[in-house]
């Protein structure tokens, strides 16, 4: 069971890889008196972190963000289960009745899964049980998804729980910091949440994703700003640097969410020529958005939009970051996004 349960819990929601982010410094021998750190000197000459960078590239970044990222995972889920430990343990005292049996009591009754809902899984998940038969597997899906609900149950009786009575947390998420600028995007600048989006627009998982965009910027309104950095996969996806670029062509003619939004809709069609009979449909000034395309104008900052995406650990698409803090997943339901930019709201709120 164990080993099946380790292979359920990983299913591939995005194009390329997963995508996350991460710190590792290196140790100082000292500085040259303008701050930089020395790692070497050479017959009198200093060798400074700076002077590796074009040697290091984005490596040290990465590896920053993911090391703090993966330390505030740890932290945060050993606090999750302290708190979670020690409400459970109260309420089960005032209630005179043992963890096990207030826990039960939350559960019974309510945790039920059906044949229908066994079998769906196994359809939608043949791959990652291996192949096996059906019936090989279905007890070991039922309890996995037994499991679950009962998790589920369990966590959200300890929220309502933590609702009642006076938490306060200060632990800080890992952060990515973007450089927006001229990034196209949806929603005021001084909104209390930026969602940011890496995107490909030949990603099938970007482009199940998209309604979810739509859903985000119509639920949340002001609140939320939305931005889209481009990371086309063009060695999955031999379309997509193109569309980029007539992305961001349409950009400078601030139609980019119109050409955004008929490109995830028409992802079949991606060739150059097929770009520029959308934009014509657009209404767009299509001579110069043809010159635009034709030139490559646009493709240094599609590089710069990936080089940002590469220092925090995106190798996928679509990858997700709501004010700085990865949402790992990929194309991940609206609800989970959702959760995210109500953790962020209510920060904000606290503040």
């Amino acid at each position: 069971m164990a080993g099946l349960v380790v292979v359920l819990a990983v299913a591939s929601v995005a194009c390329g890889g997963d995508s996350g982010g991460a710190s590792a410094g290196a140790s100082s021998g000292g500085s040259d008196g303008s701050g930089e750190e020395v790692l070497a000197v050479v017959d009198g000459t200093s060798i400074t972190l700076a002077d590796l960078d074009s040697r290091l590239g984005d490596q040290l970044g990465r590896m920053d963000f993911q090391h703090r990222s993966q330390r505030y995972q740890l932290i945060e889920s050993a606090l999750t289960d302290m708190i979670q430990s020690r409400l459970l343990t109260e309420e089960a005292a005032a209630r005179g009745v043992s963890v096990d049996e207030l826990v039960a009591s939350t559960t019974e009754g309510k945790v039920e899964v059906t044949d229908a809902q066994i079998e769906d899984w196994y359809r939608r998940n043949r791959s990652r049980v291996g192949g096996q038969p059906f019936e090989d597997v279905s007890p070991q899906i039922r309890t996995f998804l037994e499991d679950g609900e009962r998790a589920e149950l369990v966590n959200a009786f300890a929220k309502q729980l933590e609702a009642e009575r006076e938490v306060v947390y200060y632990l800080e998420p890992a952060r990515a910091d973007f450089d927006l600028t001229g990034a196209p995007s949806a929603g005021p600048e001084d909104a209390a949440v930026t969602l940011v989006e890496f995107s490909d627009f030949e990603c099938p998982f970007c482009g199940r994703f998209f309604p979810t965009v739509n859903e985000i910027k119509e639920e949340y309104g002001d609140r939320v700003r939305f931005v889209y950095l481009q990371f086309p996969l063009t060695n999955l996806h031999t379309n997509a640097f193109k569309a980029a670029e007539a992305s961001l062509c349409a950009h400078e003619q601030d139609s980019f969410w119109e050409m955004h939004d008929l490109m995830f809709t028409e992802q079949g069609s991606l060739g150059v020529p097929e770009l520029k009979e959308k934009a014509s449909r657009l209404g767009l000034d299509t001579e110069e958005f043809d010159a635009c395309l034709d030139s490559g104008r646009q493709a240094e900052r599609i590089r710069a939009d990936m080089q940002q995406g590469t220092t925090v650990g995106v190798s996928g698409t679509p990858a997700l970051f709501v004010n700085g803090v990865n949402v790992p997943g990929g194309a991940v339901p609206y609800d989970v996004v959702a959760a995210a930019i109500d953790r962020e709201l209510q920060r904000a709120d606290s503040d």
